[in-house]
């Protein structure tokens, strides 16, 4: 099987796994858990700025940001790179014991401790060659609307919900509406100080 990225270069899918034969994206529950937490992440990080870039620019600046085009660990803990900083990444993976954090809840942490610290690859140092031929053609992850659509296309009794930023799918019966708030409890005869 083909292995292709999508939205960001670093992690790789299976073509066959997430795209039909007529290449659509897959319904969420017909691919592997791994694979849709994946999916579900990528839609949070497109457009987010480089990592490296935002410890440079801080948030104030952030718009001097790249804007990432590479994601490296597992969801949750990745690190985000424009290609500038890719190489910096890579020589602290490689060389400086990036590779032990790798599947740890501090790999973000150290990489960006270690890049804070004033660390960087030695100049010259090469990023990964990419065999695509045109880097913006990239397939992009489905959008939020569409990824909850697919998520609960074949769901009839229940309806599903998705939290981007944490990938994590939950159940949210159509009957169990949240309570409102009991006004019991509020002092709505209390006077309240005024300007």
């Amino acid at each position: 099987m083909p292995k292709i990225s999508i939205g960001l270069r670093g992690w790789r899918f299976d073509q066959e796994e997430v795209f039909s034969a007529d290449g659509e994206f897959r319904p969420l529950d017909e691919v592997s858990e791994d694979t849709r937490r994946r999916l579900i992440r990528l839609t949070y990080l497109q457009g987010k700025p480089c990592d490296a870039c935002y410890l440079i620019h801080g948030e104030a600046e952030k718009k001097r940001s790249n804007q990432a085009e590479i994601v490296y660990g597992e969801p949750m803990e990745e690190v985000l790179l424009c290609q500038t900083h890719e190489p910096d990444f890579l020589y602290w993976f490689r060389q400086a014991g990036g590779s032990d954090r790798t599947g740890t809840e501090v790999f973000r942490d150290e990489f960006h401790e270690w890049f804070v610290a004033g660390n960087r690859a030695p100049e010259g140092y090469a990023g990964l060659e990419y065999i695509d031929t045109d880097p913006d053609d990239l397939p992009t992850p489905p959008d939020p609307e569409e990824l909850n659509r697919r998520l609960n296309e074949n769901s009839e009794d229940e309806r599903k919900k998705i939290n981007l930023q944490t990938g994590e799918i939950t159940t949210v019966g159509d009957d169990k509406e949240e309570a409102a708030p009991s006004l019991d409890t509020a002092e709505l005869d209390r006077e309240y100080p005024t300007k």
